[in-house]
């Protein structure tokens, strides 16, 4: 049975813009670009596993409220070529303006995103509710063609709270004047996105297209996004 709602909310990163791939084709540009075969890093592959590590270390630790934005862009590459005794912080510093202005150039964007979208603002009214930060969210958007899907994009910059804080979600329920009964939100983080949500009284669809366990209370779960087209 399909539920009536006013309002959808997403997440953007791991959710409709595929971080993942758009980031390593960004990483393996910067390994070519910077030569960081010649300073002792001797697989792409290698490298690439140290970042997922390190960057997934750094937004869990944001997430929770233990470091700040800058944190990540300033230590991110400093702690990836330390791995590799690499003590290079102009380096560091340079991947990582690079990658900031490279990787959301990418459009890539998750399987079924784009042709769920295009469903629900038939019906809905969709904004964006995202932890990232506002230039690059903003450039993510405009490369995969997805800003014009979106009435409203609430950052955390922009909310001056960021996802799980029930602020931000009630800064995006009053943008779009409606009660937290009328909205949902889609997202792919089992603390931001879902707890977020149910903090603010907000349901919820947690998207798991690894089928990774977990032992929260989620309101709805699917793999595919295009299963939002029968469900909403």
């Amino acid at each position: 049975m399909k539920m009536k709602y006013k309002c959808v909310f997403f997440d953007l990163d791991h959710t409709l813009w595929d971080y993942e791939t758009n980031s390593r084709d960004t990483l393996e540009e910067l390994f070519e670009q910077h030569k960081l075969q010649e300073r002792g890093i001797r697989q792409f592959e290698g490298f690439h596993a140290v970042f997922k590590r390190v960057n997934q270390e750094l937004w869990r630790l944001y997430d929770h409220g233990l470091i700040d934005s800058t944190v990540i862009r300033e230590q991110r590459f400093q702690k990836i070529l330390e791995v590799f005794q690499l003590n290079d912080r102009q380096l560091a510093a340079q991947l990582s303006q690079d990658y900031i202005n490279q990787s959301p150039k990418k459009g890539k964007l998750l399987p079924g995103a784009e042709e769920t979208l295009q469903y629900l603002v038939e019906e809905y009214s969709l904004t964006l509710v995202t932890n990232g930060f506002e230039d690059v969210q903003h450039t993510k958007l405009a490369s995969g063609k997805l800003t014009h899907y979106f009435k409203h994009i609430v950052t955390s910059e922009r909310a001056g709270h960021k996802k799980p804080a029930r602020e931000i979600f009630d800064f995006a329920l009053a943008a779009n004047g409606v009660s937290s009964k009328e909205a949902i939100m889609v997202g792919d983080n089992l603390l931001t996105d879902i707890a977020g949500a149910h903090n603010a009284s907000v349901d919820a669809v947690f998207f798991n297209p690894d089928g990774i366990a977990y032992n929260q209370p989620v309101t709805h779960e699917i793999r595919k996004l295009q299963e939002l087209c029968s469900m909403l």
